[in-house]
């Protein structure tokens, strides 16, 4: 149910509350503690704000339009998130249409947050805050809805903090809502009633879906620090308006009273607006749309704030042939002030454009210019080592090349301590330079990605299998890619061909090497290509099948177990059947278009559909389909079919998790779960036969992500509270490899895996699968001598080829230590295949193993754990004897 909050928007007086405490419902299922990385991809997604702290070297934070805000970590020289506290609640919150960092508190931060303002976001926006850089976040609500993602969103930014008494914060709403400030550090806030224009352009008025009708209304605010001494409120503010006649409002004494600013350009719409307080200046940006996609002509101007003279410093102005494109990045240098650079808001062909002047705009050179058609001279190069698929697997024709310098380049930022390092946003990554100076000395300087840490990929499916590369993830907007190594970015995306977006993988169980994918591009950009793919050689590489008419997007495919045929439902188009890779397709009888379909696991003629609430299956090769008699089905919702176990099959939808083990003719509800996103099936834990289950699910009133390793009999949260990732879970598959091992795909925070750092494996009820081997061996405990530690060795399950075991450390000794390292020797052939809770280092027969970075300070007489899965192939014996040194 929708609950709406009414607020009098006119009176001056109305102050929102904050919200400190989220009541978020206890769960009584137990958790089992986990250890989270991204799945390292790099960027991927709109950077629409860079912001530097003004005072303070290397604190730098990035705002991204669905996923969330990061801050730079100059040590590692990549970005740390900051929102993934945000659930499925309040998943709009990701979108970070705004962000501010304190200039003289500079452990303070503030971000504004809301995704969309049309219904496609049922929450309203809030503004966070944050006395931690980040850490921790306290919440107040607004009474209504901001717009992350929605047009506009590179522009400003709307929310400040005033550099001479940072307890005032202004904040630019859209759609009516006007200027509102605090005066309380941002727990509370009031609209300026004073304020005269909330701003009325909308780049389609009478769009039906609320998107393109958005009215982006008050952008930015920009102070001059020089109108108050510190510890007074600035008296001079600047504030840039989304109207094309009425866009530059100043006001002198605090923001009382506000006057538009004489002689102002109009026409176009202020992106930008810097202050140059040395040389008394103010910079507008200007575009004829609010982007970020689009922007076709478009100004900068001088405002000389002594005198109030307005001068027009366009590198190429809107009266100009040459001006196909707006202007919007916008930087200065604040080590040398006369110094400015400004960007083209999108220029996609044959590229973004930098301009820079050193004499405050009344001259300007190139990023790079025309030399003889179709030639162009570079006043920089690209290293794109890190990332390589940013080249986009493209072989473009001059004069465009690859990778592009960008485009939707909005974010724009000279770091003010540094006139070498400038860092930039595209609609792919962020890039940057240390060497900009080069520019103006007549050298190249570099410019490389800077985007490692900030993941921000929509992840629409993700399959594991049990050979070959350990993930392949199907993405929104960059295709997706083969994940040979989860911690390294993969060389290149798709192609062959390339999608704009898969929306579908399978791959054959018996046959794992073969693959099929389905996605999305335009059609108009490549007519020949089809929308669906084939692997032979575990998405390595790539070929493209035939496909039949009417095809526009890809929808859902499925392979057969033994990968000798496939099942395929484009979006929009009766669905079809494949004998071999797609040279010919017939068309499936009894199935409903835009079904769901996935294949058995064992049995290659059988495969399923899911539709309006009914389970379909396909015993003859998905030729023909018949409705099972199942009821009570969810009318959407994500099924799959258990490896090993033909007809087992495992439906999470509205409502809850379902399970048929008879190829669907019924399902039975699992018991507690009252709503479920997703299912996945991982490697059976030690002593079970029954692959473990993950979802994201709604169990004891809390939405998180869970596992089973006893067939959903009972669960265990495998998150908590500080990782909720958004809405989390349109991908989400276990690793058959690893056991624990999940991989959860988001909408805008890219790929997390996630693997057990707990000891033994948590205790659940009774299983219904049987442990092929108990071990019986007595635990070894064996002190060394001074050591002040003690390490004891305990077996646990085991089975033909592969045991599991823990080893307790303990604190002997009279004082805390802050580290340790066990030691002992194999007596036969044995191995560590994964391990949670410890470092491991083996060589030959000989064991080491160091803490985990949050279990090596232990108090005196206090104990803590590790354990690990093994391998063998000739006698499993326990080691003799166990040293533990503290370190």
């Amino acid at each position: 149910m929708r609950k709406r909050l009414l607020v009098m928007l006119s009176v001056a007086t109305v102050l929102l509350a904050v919200a400190v405490v989220r009541m978020t419902p206890v769960s009584a299922v137990a958790s089992d503690p986990y250890l989270y990385k991204n799945v390292r991809i790099d960027g991927g997604g709109f950077v629409p704000g860079i912001i530097f702290n003004p005072t303070e070297r290397n604190l730098i934070y990035a705002r991204t339009d669905i996923g969330g805000a990061y801050r730079w970590n100059q040590s590692t020289r990549s970005w740390a998130p900051l929102l993934d506290w945000v659930g499925w609640d309040r998943w709009g919150y990701n979108g970070v249409i705004s962000l501010a960092t304190d200039p003289v508190q500079t452990n303070r931060v503030y971000a504004a947050v809301g995704m969309y303002t049309n219904s496609w976001d049922p929450n309203n926006g809030a503004i966070l805050r944050s006395t931690d850089r980040g850490a921790n976040w306290q919440v107040t609500p607004l009474p209504f809805k901001l717009g992350g993602n929605m047009p506009g969103r590179g522009m400003g930014e709307a929310l400040s903090v005033d550099p001479n008494n940072n307890g005032v914060l202004y904040f630019g709403a859209p759609n009516g809502n006007g200027l509102w400030r605090s005066t309380d550090f941002g727990a509370t806030w009031a609209r300026v009633a004073s304020f005269p224009n909330a701003g009325n352009y909308a780049q389609d008025p009478n769009d039906p879906n609320g998107y393109l009708s958005h009215r982006p209304g008050v952008l930015w605010v920009t102070y001059d620090p020089r109108s108050s001494t510190r510890g007074t409120t600035t008296r001079t503010i600047y504030v840039g308006v989304a109207d094309k006649q009425n866009s530059i409002y100043r006001s002198t004494d605090a923001g009382a009273t506000w006057t538009r600013l004489a002689g102002q350009p109009t026409g176009y719409l202020p992106h930008k607006g810097v202050l140059d307080t040395v040389n008394g200046y103010l910079y507008i940006a200007t575009s004829d749309t609010g982007g970020p996609y689009d922007g076709a002509k478009g100004d900068v101007w001088r405002y000389a704030t002594a005198t109030g003279t307005w001068t027009q410093i366009s590198p190429i102005p809107s009266s100009s042939a040459d001006d196909y494109f707006g202007y919007s990045g916008l930087t200065i240098d604040r080590q040398r002030p006369g110094t400015l650079m400004v960007a083209t808001q999108i220029s996609w062909w044959p590229d973004v454009i930098f301009f820079r002047s050193t004499d405050s705009g009344a001259t300007w050179t190139r990023v790079w210019d025309w030399t003889s058609y179709p030639n162009r001279g570079f006043r920089y190069r690209m290293d794109i080592t890190e990332n390589p698929w940013l080249t986009f697997g493209g072989n473009p024709q001059p004069p465009e090349v690859t990778p592009k310098l960008g485009w939707m380049t909005e974010s724009l930022e000279i770091d003010p301590f540094d006139s070498n390092r400038m860092m930039y946003g595209t609609g792919a990554t962020i890039y940057g330079t240390e060497n900009l100076t080069q520019w103006d000395s007549g050298g190249q300087f570099t410019i490389r990605p800077m985007a490692r840490g900030l993941e921000e990929t929509a992840v629409l499916d993700l399959i594991s299998p049990p050979s070959g590369a350990p993930l392949v993830s199907g993405l929104g907007d960059i295709a997706g890619f083969r994940h040979a190594n989860l911690d390294n970015v993969p060389p290149m995306m798709f192609t062959s061909p390339a999608f704009t977006s898969t929306t579908s993988l399978d791959y054959a169980e018996r046959t794992p090497s073969i693959m099929v994918r389905a996605g999305n591009f335009t059609d108009a950009d490549r007519p020949n290509d089809s929308h669906v793919a084939f692997s032979t050689d575990g998405g390595a590489n790539w070929f493209q099948g035939t496909e039949p008419g009417g095809v526009n997007e890809g929808g859902t495919v499925a392979a057969a177990a033994d990968g000798s045929r496939f099942v395929w439902a484009p979006r929009g188009v009766t669905p079809v059947y494949s004998v071999g890779y797609g040279n010919s397709w017939q068309q499936v009888s009894g199935l409903p278009t835009e079904a769901i379909v996935e294949s058995d696991r064992v049995n290659p003629a059988k495969f399923y559909g899911l539709s309006g609430g009914r389970l379909y299956v396909s015993t003859n090769g998905g030729q023909s389909f018949t409705a099972t008699a199942a009821t009570g089905l969810p009318t959407t919702g994500k099924f799959k079919a258990m490896p090993g176990r033909e007809g087992d099959l495992w439906l999470a939808g509205q409502g809850g998790l379902w399970h048929s083990t008879n190829s669907g003719t019924s399902f039975t509800k699992v018991a507690g779960i009252t709503n479920a996103v997703n299912v996945g099936f991982g490697r059976a834990a030690p002593g079970q036969t029954y692959m473990a289950l993950f979802t994201v699910a709604t169990i004891d009133g809390v939405t998180g992500l869970y596992r089973s390793d006893n067939a959903g009999a009972s669960w265990l949260r495998i998150n908590d509270d500080k990782h909720q990732w958004g809405n989390m879970g349109e991908a989400l598959t276990g690793d058959p490899r690893v056991y624990g091992r999940v991989y959860v795909g988001t909408n805008g925070r890219g790929i997390l895996y996630g693997d057990r750092t707990g000891g033994s494996v948590p205790p659940t009820v009774t299983s219904t699968a049987t442990p092929t081997i108990t071990p019986t061996v007595t635990p070894t405990v064996t002190p060394t001598a001074g050591s002040g530690c003690s390490a004891a060795y305990r077996p646990g399950n085991g089975w033909p080829g592969g045991f599991q075991a823990d080893v307790t450390v303990s604190n002997t000794g009279s004082s805390a230590i802050t580290g340790w390292r066990v030691t002992w020797t194999w007596a036969g052939d044995q191995r560590i295949t994964q391990m949670w809770g410890g470092t491991p280092t083996q060589t030959g027969a000989n064991v080491s193993v160091a803490n985990a970075g949050y279990n090596g300070n232990l108090a005196p007489g206090a104990t803590t754990s590790f354990g690990f899965n093994g391998g063998y192939s000739g006698t499993n014996t326990p080691p003799a004897t166990l040293t533990c040194t503290p370190t």
